[in-house]
């Protein structure tokens, strides 16, 4: 694993007594805070509608070091051989042939993985990481509906669509919950849900001051609603992939266990060439359905990348 650069203020972040003690339950809060609070490792997707991967690497290797994300064969963890660090302001990332993202982001893509022909929907699209990733897979084929809440979050998501050379999706604006009134039904389906973001404190240090319990239950309704509203509007024999950049149970684990109590869908594994910690089946006096360890999570410490929590759903049908 690369070396780690600790946050110059790292030993000034103060944490809330309720955040470490929960932490604590949940996993080596000393390791936690040692990748948390540090630089996190920069990354990119290589676009292969417009570059091929080794075309990408003759391009940069000259100047940079790329090492291979092992989950995705088109991420690369880059560094500067002199220390430079600006990759938005490479001329690769203004042509679209980059899209600067971090690793453990390109899981959901990765484990969706849409076809050329499907009809895919990205319920939580801004800005586009995921978006231009699966319009990538389907190599510009089929048709993506890439919806988000709020116009000031769909600006970026439209320049990155174009920025890649993405022609095969329309973008929405609303609640993903109204989709259920839409009439429209979709092959697969990603929810990328908002969230406390918890896994990502090494880029967002702030999240510390924001959490706390309440919060927490409030966004789990949010994201309760919004993977009902998916698997409602999933095709029988489609798949869905719920994920966040949280590591809070009741984020993660705790609104599978809720989708598992109210359908019949069915936990899928996960198979990736990566290291995961345990999903959490019991917390706080809840017990969780033994189908989430089926569930993937990771904590910062596991690949030093952000904590991220991916499921893969089917809805059970027809060939199935």
């Amino acid at each position: 694993m690369a070396d780690i650069e600790p946050f110059p203020n790292k030993d000034s972040i103060e944490f809330k007594d309720k955040f470490v003690e929960r932490y604590s339950k949940l996993t080596d809060f000393e390791e936690w805070k040692k990748y948390s609070l540090a630089f996190p490792r920069k990354a990119i997707r290589v676009n292969t509608l417009k570059i091929s991967v080794e075309e990408l690497k003759k391009r940069l290797e000259e100047n940079w070091v790329l090492e291979q994300v092992p989950w995705c064969k088109e991420g690369f963890w880059i560094t500067h051989k002199e220390g430079r660090r600006d990759i938005g302001n490479l001329k690769e990332h203004a042509l679209g042939y980059i899209y600067v993202q971090e690793a453990s982001s390109m899981i959901p893509g990765k484990v969706l993985f849409p076809d050329a022909g499907d009809k895919v929907l990205d319920m939580c699209a801004a800005p586009g990481s995921k978006t231009t990733q699966m319009c990538a897979y389907m190599e510009n084929k089929g048709l993506v509906f890439a919806n988000d809440v709020e116009g000031i979050r769909l600006a970026p998501l439209g320049i990155n669509i174009q920025r890649m050379g993405i022609t095969n999706c329309v973008l929405t604006i609303m609640p993903g919950q109204r989709y259920a009134k839409s009439g429209m039904v979709f092959d697969k389906i990603l929810v990328d849900a908002p969230c406390s973001g918890t896994g990502t404190v090494n880029k967002s240090p702030g999240t510390l001051k924001m959490w706390n319990p309440a919060m927490i239950k409030r966004l789990a309704i949010v994201q309760r609603n919004l993977i009902k509203t998916a698997y409602d509007i999933l095709k029988p024999g489609g798949i869905m992939v719920y994920s966040t950049c949280s590591n809070e149970p009741e984020e993660d684990e705790g609104v599978i266990d809720w989708l598992l109590k109210g359908t019949d869908a069915k936990l899928l594994d996960i198979d990736l060439d990566i290291k995961r910690s345990d999903p959490i089946v019991e917390f706080e006096d809840e017990k969780y359905n033994p189908e989430v360890r089926k569930c993937l999570r990771i904590w910062p410490q596991d690949n030093h990348t952000e904590g991220f929590f991916v499921t893969k759903i089917l809805k059970p049908g027809k060939n199935n």
